[in-house]
C-alpha cells in the first residue's frame, strides 16, 4: 500500500507553515506554535488520541492577530490530510466521537466526503441562537477555533459536525479541550482502513 503521508509548506508576508503528517506511523509528533501556546496544547492532544504523526512548524504575524497563523495551519493541515488519503481506498469514511470532560459533553461526527461543510455548535441546546461561544481563555480568544476547523474543511474536503451536548460546570478549557480530543478520535475512526479495497462511495469516487 501507498504510504499515506503528506507534506505542506506555506509561506506568505504574514506566516511561514510547515506541516508534515503520517496517517499510520505510531510515533512522537512535534508541534512548534510557540506563539500560541494553548493551541500548539490543542493540536499535541489532537497528535496524541488520533494516532497521526504530525510535525507542525509555525511562525506568524500573532504581534497583530493570532488570527493568520491558526488560518495557514488549518489550511496546511487540510491539505495534507487531503493529499494522504489519496484516492480513499480501503478508509473506513466514517468516523464520530461523544467526548467526556468532567461536565462536558461534546458530540463530533466526521464524514470524508469529498464536499467541504463545517457544522460547529458551542452553544448548548436550549440556549442556541446562531451565536457560538465566545471568552477567553489566558491571551487565546477561542472564537479562532471555529476559524481553524473552517479552514481545514474547506482544504480537507470533508464534513464535520462539532455540537457541545452539555456544559454541566465545565470551563472554557474543558469544552475546547474535548473538542479537539472528540475531533481525534472521529478522526483515528474515519481514516482507518478496512479490508474492502474500493472507495467506500456508490459512486465509485470521493472528490
Amino acid at each position: 500500500m501507498k504510504t499515506r503521508s503528506a507534506r505542506e509548506d506555506r509561506h506568505t508576508g504574514e506566516t511561514k507553515i510547515l506541516v508534515e503528517l503520517d496517517l499510520d506511523k505510531k510515533q512522537n509528533s512535534h508541534i512548534s506554535i510557540a506563539e500560541i501556546p494553548f493551541f500548539q496544547h490543542m493540536l499535541e492532544l489532537f497528535a496524541k488520541h488520533s494516532g497521526i504523526s504530525l510535525r507542525i512548524e509555525a511562525q506568524g504575524d500573532t504581534h497583530v492577530d493570532d488570527h493568520h497563523t491558526i488560518e495557514d495551519i488549518g489550511i496546511c493541515l487540510g491539505k495534507a490530510f487531503k493529499s494522504a488519503l489519496g484516492d480513499k481506498r480501503s478508509i473506513k469514511r466514517f468516523g464520530s466521537s461523544l467526548m467526556a470532560m468532567d461536565g462536558v459533553l461534546i458530540r463530533v461526527v466526521l464524514d470524508i466526503s469529498g464536499r467541504p461543510h463545517l457544522e460547529y455548535h458551542l452553544e448548548t441546546p436550549e440556549r442556541r441562537n446562531k451565536k457560538t461561544l465566545k471568552g477567553m481563555i489566558k491571551n487565546f480568544d477561542i472564537s479562532l477555533v471555529e476559524h481553524f476547523f473552517d479552514s481545514f474543511v474547506k482544504h480537507a474536503f470533508v464534513t464535520v459536525h462539532i455540537d457541545l451536548l452539555r456544559k454541566g460546570k465545565g470551563d472554557l478549557h474543558h469544552i475546547i479541550e474535548a473538542v479537539f480530543k472528540g475531533f481525534a478520535k472521529a478522526v483515528e475512526e474515519a481514516i482507518s482502513l478496512t479490508d474492502d479495497t474500493s472507495v467506500p462511495s456508490t459512486k465509485g469516487i470521493i472528490e
